[in-house]
């Protein structure tokens, strides 16, 4: 299947966003973009286009194959997505998207006051997959992801019936060796038509075949 995606565009975000509190401090998750960019240099290998939207992360990649864009915030990642989906075949939403950012970040850094509570009044960001789920068009495939931490097929197929998407990728972080800042993952692909396919402990890299195996089938 080496170029089973070969004249594709393909679109990917990968990794946390980081919500400004103020200059040095933030609201963030523990996602290190490792399965974004292992689905990144898989698509690319097999002779896609890549757009690889990443957050906040130290990883890197050389494919000529990938294009990559960096953003911090979550409104960053959604302006990015909504520029590059027209153009793109098959987008993969894998990023750890914040789900709500500090209404006002300070100028400043916040100082300590002995004795007094700090509020942060947080206000919801754009759903990155809703939106893109809105324009998608009849030849564009849209896949996303999800974390779950209870009821964890039935949330993921909630899911993707609201977003619009083709499939989705579940992991749960019930599963030791999953989920965040692991090297390997396990993973259960769902899809609109009830369908499943779920897949043993598997390295990120392996994992990563196995999702754009499914990708070239579609």
């Amino acid at each position: 299947m080496r170029n089973s995606l070969l004249h594709k565009k393909i679109l990917i975000t990968a990794g946390p966003t980081y919500e400004r509190i103020d200059p040095v401090r933030f609201i963030g998750n523990f996602s290190t973009g490792k399965m974004g960019f292992a689905i990144a240099e898989e698509c690319a290998n097999r002779g896609a286009e890549v757009v690889l939207i990443a957050g906040v992360t130290s990883l890197s990649v050389s494919h000529p194959n990938i294009r990559r864009i960096d953003v911090e915030s979550a409104m960053e990642m959604y302006e990015a997505c909504i520029q590059e989906f027209p153009e793109t075949d098959i987008a993969i939403l894998s990023a750890a998207v914040a789900d709500y950012r500090p209404l006002q970040s300070a100028d400043e850094k916040i100082k300590r006051k002995e004795g007094e509570n700090l509020t942060i009044t947080l206000v919801p960001n754009p759903d990155i997959a809703a939106s893109l789920g809105q324009l998608k068009k009849p030849h564009q495939l849209l896949i996303g992801f999800a974390l779950e931490t209870e009821n964890e097929e039935a949330n993921a197929i909630k899911k993707m019936a609201k977003k619009n998407l083709d499939f989705i990728v579940l992991n749960s972080l019930k599963d030791s060796g999953a989920g965040f800042g692991h090297d390997t993952n396990k993973v259960t692909i769902l899809f609109a038509n009830s369908e499943k396919k779920s897949f043993e402990l598997k390295s990120k890299k392996e994992v990563a075949r196995d999702i754009v195996d499914v990708i070239s089938e579609k």
